[in-house]
């Protein structure tokens, strides 16, 4: 068999095309079993943040089963979002606005006709999802939102849980879709908890092969997000973004077995759990233990992302597909709030030898820091160590756990000249090991040396050079740069020193051959 060639995986920083400002905006009206929800990006690309996110709850599966109809109310509640959202995502320049319906529409004998109706009064083409094609977006914005996952995806919605595969830049051929959205489920458990809990696996068993079991699993949709949140809540999770939230899956299944049990009146006493979330948390917690019982995975990764952004992901050129998430957040960030927006490609480059051995995994954070360097030049200098910090701990970032976003802050942390016994640094710096924690904090002061002695000019640093020993720091700069000797710089110097244990500081002045004098 011949083997596929790796593809390419850029981590290059380029501000002339983040910059431009030329991507239109791009819309999705998702129309689900038990909401519909319009979401505005700030654009169609590889890191796309929500600039406008609403939802109607129409509840189209309540009372479907039963009577295999969208009851009216539903019906004419979809139709007035449907028409409503459009003149929103119009107003706010949207440039191309897709649509899509699943589950209850799927099943709905007159599912037909509210589509019809959506065309008819909002001028809409909706687009019904297949169950496959469910699995498979759920599983895109899986493969979206993280660095090369492996793992199975499975996508709660209102009206039908979907499991697929995630295989690092592609979806697995198995797929299923089962009766156990929200909704469902949570008739299920009007009957009683254990009632509701032999039901589902009866379903799971039947329509969950064993074959999906891997050691990852990925939940997605609004119902696992919510469980996720609460779960930060009870725990004191230092790091609140609900994306890359990884736990253990006894513990997380522990407490969605104490969630599933509990009424909906006593879980809005809870942080973390919002007044709409609470009716539906129960069956959200129950259909979550059950299946990670069949599947058995050794760990729990909650994703923000699912239908809606595997099928923005779908709509890109294969060249952008394979840019890395974080990487673009963090220059779309980043690049527009610098001084000098070339600068960080510079020092992206300048710093690639700083440790020996970099392992691509690593390449993308530290690349990620240079995009992110320059964030708080407009802050007090008092402030601008610890309000990045913070910033950078809960900011939607794609493509990164919550161990690698502390790394991040702290590297950021640490190039405005914060304290590694800063006490803000705790409980979220626990995170990363202390070897991580040391690397972070020698990248900051790297980079803080960068900016301080090259003035923030980019040839000025290209033609400068570091050497990091153990027992020395040196900084090596070409004639025409002059050897920058302030007591600033000096000081840097010294910081950084500290920072690797190195006992001893020198700058120097090579000349055109290299040749240090």
């Amino acid at each position: 068999m011949t083997r596929q060639k790796e593809p390419h995986r850029p981590l290059e920083l380029d501000p002339a095309r983040v910059m431009r400002g030329d991507r239109p905006h791009y819309g999705i009206i998702d129309i689900g079993s038990n909401s519909v929800r319009l979401l505005v990006y700030d654009q169609l690309g590889r890191a796309p943040l929500p600039r406008f996110n609403e939802k109607s709850l129409a509840r189209l599966a309540e009372g479907l089963p039963e009577t295999g109809v969208i009851a009216a109310d539903g019906f004419r509640r979809t139709v007035e979002a449907a028409r409503r959202f459009r003149a929103n995502a119009e107003a706010m320049g949207v440039a191309k606005l897709d649509v899509t319906a699943t589950e209850a529409i799927r099943r709905a004998t007159n599912g037909k006709d509210l589509v019809a109706a959506i065309a008819a009064e909002a001028g809409l083409t909706v687009r019904i999802l297949s169950g496959a094609e469910e699995a498979r977006y759920a599983a895109l914005g899986v493969i979206s939102g993280f660095f090369r996952p492996v793992g199975a995806v499975g996508d709660m919605g209102g009206g039908s849980l979907e499991v697929a595969e995630a295989i690092d830049d592609r979806v697995g051929d198995a797929w299923t879709s089962l009766p156990l959205g929200a909704l469902p489920v949570e008739a299920l458990l009007a009957e009683g908890y254990e009632v509701a809990k032999r039901r589902v696996d009866d379903l799971l068993r039947t329509g969950l092969k064993a074959s999906f079991a891997r050691p990852t699993f990925y939940p997605v949709g609004g119902g696992w997000r919510a469980l996720a949140k609460a779960h930060i809540e009870a725990v004191g999770a230092p790091v609140k973004a609900v994306h890359g939230y990884a736990v253990e899956t006894p513990v997380i299944r522990a407490f969605a077995k104490t969630i599933a049990r509990m009424a909906p009146a006593k879980l809005l006493g809870m942080p973390g759990v919002s007044t709409r979330r609470a009716r539906t948390l129960p069956s959200a917690a129950l259909a979550l233990d059950r299946v990670l019982k069949r599947l058995a995975p050794d760990k729990v990764i909650f994703s923000a992302l699912g239908l809606r952004e595997g099928l923005l992901y779908s709509q890109l050129d294969e060249a952008e597909r394979y840019l890395d998430p974080l990487v673009e957040g963090a220059q779309l960030i980043g690049l527009p709030h610098a001084r000098v927006p070339a600068f960080a490609p510079e020092l992206a480059a300048w710093t690639a030898d700083l440790f020996p051995n970099e392992k691509p995994h690593d390449t993308r954070l530290r690349v990620a820091v240079c995009a992110l360097s320059d964030i708080a030049w407009r802050d007090a200098v008092d402030l601008r160590a610890e309000e990045s910090f913070r910033r950078l701990l809960q900011f939607p970032f794609i493509g990164v756990d919550h161990a690698e976003r502390v790394f991040v802050a702290a590297a950021v942390h640490a190039r405005y000249a914060g304290r590694a016994d800063a006490p803000w640094l705790t409980p979220a710096i626990d995170l990363i090991t202390p070897a991580l924690q040391r690397r972070a904090q020698i990248l900051g002061r790297v980079i803080q040396l960068a900016y301080r002695f090259s003035g923030v000019v980019p040839a000025v640093l290209a033609s400068a050079r570091l050497r990091l020993d153990p027992d020395c720091v040196r900084l090596e700069v070409s004639p025409a740069a002059r050897a920058p000797d302030s007591e600033v710089v000096v000081d840097r110097l010294r910081w950084l020193a500290a920072a690797i244990g190195a006992k001893r500081t020198e700058i120097v002045v090579r000349d055109d051959a290299g040749r240090s004098r």
